[in-house]
């Protein structure tokens, strides 16, 4: 539980500036139990309480205008962040909609090519490949762009609502089928149990951090990707391995820097924004969990491969 600070110290200076005014009108009946014979404690402890008093009122004034100014950036920082949001929503939907018309008709020519057997010329076989293959990258783009957006905003917090996993996971795989096809990886996913359940947490954060780290893997797995779903009393884990050649181990501590990417360390050409693992590791600790890495590099060894271990709790309602 956060304490707003100033907040408080008002309610401090309150209770001495009450003091104050206490002592001011109670300084005859204290000074004559001082002195009963003599008004000379009367002035001085009048004198104190509107020392109290005054000095009071000035750091009650002081307080009151960083207290309203902080209140009033809040405000600009909702209001910024409530444009900016609103403006993001209406670019991906307008966005978003002809991506889902683009492959709403893919699909169905393939479906039509595959029902009739046609022969098609190998060109439109691989533009209707190239399609399927770059929708991920596309949609993964648009909602990098949106969740950075929502972690620049200090007020917000993780959604809570009932998410199952398994479908969430299940959905990835799907969407990342063909992406792994064309480069002849195999991309499997099990949970145990079986029958994984309900939990409570952020499923929009939950697919967006497991897509970012599976389409990593898409670019260094050799042939197989693996998601795993398990749980234990209190968090759900969902690990990704690839069977790819690893991350060195000078690495692994800047993997999850902003920007950062092994061709940055190398000083060549970037293949990619490094902006993924990063948003993975914000949004993980966003919602309250922790995203780990484990990595054997070796370029002939068959023990090798990297595994991405996310954490989040089973009920995140009480967070």
């Amino acid at each position: 539980m956060k304490i707003d600070i100033l907040a408080l110290i008002k309610k401090v200076i309150i209770i001495f500036l009450f003091i104050g005014v206490i002592m001011i009108i109670s300084s005859p009946v204290i000074g004559d139990d001082f002195s009963p014979n003599s008004l000379w404690w009367i002035e001085p402890i009048a004198y104190l309480g509107g020392s109290i008093f005054i000095i009071g009122c000035i750091i009650l004034y002081l307080v009151n205008y960083f207290y309203d100014k902080k209140i009033e950036d809040n405000k600009n920082i909702k209001s910024w962040s409530k444009v900016t949001q609103d403006y993001f929503d209406t670019f991906a939907h307008d966005m978003g909609r002809p991506l889902r018309r683009i492959l709403g008709k893919e699909r169905e020519v393939r479906a039509v090519i595959n029902e009739t057997e046609s022969k098609v010329p190998r060109m439109v076989t691989e533009l209707i490949d190239e399609i399927e293959q770059q929708s991920p990258n596309f949609r993964l783009m648009i909602e990098n762009v949106r969740v950075l957006v929502d972690l620049e905003n200090p007020n917000a917090k993780p959604s809570t609502e009932p998410v199952e996993p398994a479908s969430v996971i299940r959905n990835i795989t799907d969407r990342y089928f063909y992406v792994g096809k064309e480069k002849g990886v195999d991309l499997v996913w099990w949970s145990d149990p079986s029958d994984f359940g309900i939990v409570f947490g952020d499923a929009s954060a939950l697919d967006h951090i497991v897509t970012n780290i599976v389409d990593n893997a898409t670019k260094f797995a050799n042939k197989q990707i693996e998601i795993s779903l398990v749980k234990d009393e209190n968090y759900y884990f969902v690990k990704v391995w690839d069977d790819g050649k690893g991350i060195e181990k000078s690495h692994l501590p800047h993997i999850f820097n902003r920007g950062w990417t092994p061709e940055l360390a190398a000083r060549s050409e970037k293949q990619s924004s490094g902006i993924g693992l990063f948003i993975a590791d914000s949004l993980t600790t966003f919602c309250g969990g922790t995203l780990d890495v484990k990595s054997n590099f070796s370029k002939t060894s068959e023990d090798k491969g990297t595994t991405f271990i996310l954490r989040l709790p089973l009920d995140n309602r009480s967070k």
